[in-house]
């Protein structure tokens, strides 16, 4: 049987019940007066500052402060601390020392990691209720550089934002049914919009019009879409899209043509990855997963083990594959070269420090799954713990955790490797957004000002604005 994982559970009408930390009066006591000789270094084993007598109850948040003066952090910092593989979550003493034969006679050396590679300030408040669309809200999503926003409505136009104005820049209409989905080409020059009317359209969002007429060749409600990562192609002209029509069809959008269908699973596709490793990934009803050659459309492997329909599938290099050459420094890049250099750098980067790119999918079993599909078909873990079945996956920017969504009402945050982001957001069909605290699995802000059901959130590649939308038809900032 494959591991299984257990994860933190976000809820706010109960306890919380995987909570690591024990009551204060429950926790071993420390020695009083007793120290312990310890070095701080980092994960590369840099030595940071001289080896420090620490009381044997430093708790997290001391030691953070400490490091801060050690580092010279003008604007402090969020660490995890691990000693001998161990984080400490409660203090010295009770992580380390008690139990552990660690003792306090010899040095020990404590390896800080920070909780997050950029600032991300804390949502708190809706800075504008952005009116305009007369349906529902159902698609909203950021573009890789975080300067624009294109929203899908039911009344079936697809609208571009000015984020600096907060005011639609363009309503762009052609579609003859809801807008479900939109999607950006990597180097932002391209938007594409799939549509309960089966049609894809390609739009160019710096000018306002549609490229071409509608891309006919499914013949199903369009599920999912998703561009080929900037690093594996510069002219970033290939997307994969999804139906219910039981295929995933790779375009060219320049061409305005289908290159290839993937066409082996028995049941409607619900989502489809594009890989940085060159490998599509499509998850069905028919219960499977599987692999695809991203340049032949010939079928790799099966990835089997769910029980009932894959609703959803997330990378661990999504957020790299999101923004490809594009981070919270807003760079300007001088030519197209420079920018799939970067691209390709940033995402090398990634693996190289976190190993293959994982892949982790949801079901209406009610688990899921974490893969190495590069490697093998059989499952690294399953996770259990939803009541009801799960409908979306998001992993944090560094791959390490995983956020889980259900119809259990529930959100569960699952911790692969030890987690570095700090907060995750949810929107829900009780009309509110929550932001929660990775490290607490507390709620940390509640964000109520939708008159209606929340369909989609989308927080941007630079950390500093979410965008939601929903039945009200209204698109909040």
């Amino acid at each position: 049987m494959p591991q299984e994982k257990k994860a933190y559970e976000l809820r706010t009408h109960k306890p919380y019940p995987t909570d690591p930390l024990l009551k204060k009066k429950d926790r071993p006591k420390a020695p009083e007066n007793t120290k312990v000789f310890a070095q701080f270094v980092d994960p590369d084993g840099q030595v940071c500052g001289p080896p420090l007598n620490l009381p044997v109850d430093a708790t997290p948040e001391q030691l953070a402060l400490l490091l801060n003066n050690l580092l010279e952090n003008e604007d402090p910092l969020p660490y995890s601390f691990f000693c001998q593989d161990t984080e400490i979550t409660q203090d010295l003493f009770v992580d380390i020392i008690d139990g552990k034969k660690v003792s306090t006679e010899s040095k020990v050396t404590i390896v800080y990691q920070p909780q997050a590679v950029f600032k991300v300030r804390t949502v708190t408040r809706c800075s504008s209720s952005l009116t305009g669309h007369t349906e529902a809200v159902i698609a909203v999503c950021f573009s890789p550089d975080g300067k624009m926003l294109a929203t899908g409505s039911g009344d079936t136009t697809v609208r571009v934002w000015d984020l600096n104005t907060e005011t639609p820049r363009y309503t762009l209409a052609g579609h003859k049914n809801w807008v479900q989905l939109v999607a950006w080409s990597p180097d932002c020059q391209l938007l594409v919009s799939g549509s309960m009317d089966s049609t894809l359209i390609v739009w160019n969002p710096h000018k306002g019009v549609a490229i071409g007429d509608p891309l006919r060749a499914h013949s199903q409600v369009i599920t999912s879409i998703a561009f080929e990562p900037y690093h594996l192609n510069k002219a970033c002209n290939r997307f994969v899209s999804s139906s219910k029509d039981n295929t995933a069809k790779v375009w060219d959008a320049t061409l305005r043509k289908v290159l290839f269908t993937l066409a082996q699973h028995t049941a409607p596709v619900m989502c489809v990855k594009w890989g940085g490793n060159g490998f599509i990934y499509t998850g069905s009803r028919d219960k499977t997963i599987k692999v695809w050659d991203s340049n032949t459309g010939k079928l790799i492997r099966n990835l089997d083990g769910h029980a009932h329909w894959v609703n959803h599938l997330a990378l661990s290099s999504d957020f790299y594959l999101r923004t490809g050459p594009f981070d919270h420094t807003s760079p300007v890049f001088k030519s197209k070269d420079e920018e799939y250099n970067a691209a390709r750098k940033r995402y090398n980067e990634f693996i190289a420090k976190h190993g293959n790119e994982r892949l982790a999918s949801g079901s209406d079993d009610f688990t899921l799954f974490l893969w190495d599909p590069t490697v093998q078909k059989k499952s690294i873990a399953r996770m259990t713990g939803h009541q009801q079945p799960v409908n979306h996956l998001s992993f944090s920017p560094d791959g390490k955790t995983l956020a889980s969504a259900s119809f259990d009402k529930s959100v569960k945050l699952w911790n692969l490797k030890g987690d570095d982001s700090r907060q995750v957001l949810s929107g829900s069909k009780d009309t509110t957004l929550k932001v929660w605290e990775l490290k607490t699995g507390k709620m940390k802000q509640e964000l109520p000002g939708h008159a209606d059901e929340v369909y989609a959130v989308d927080w941007s590649p630079a950390g500093d604005k979410v965008a939601s939308g929903g039945k009200d038809r209204v698109l909040k900032m």
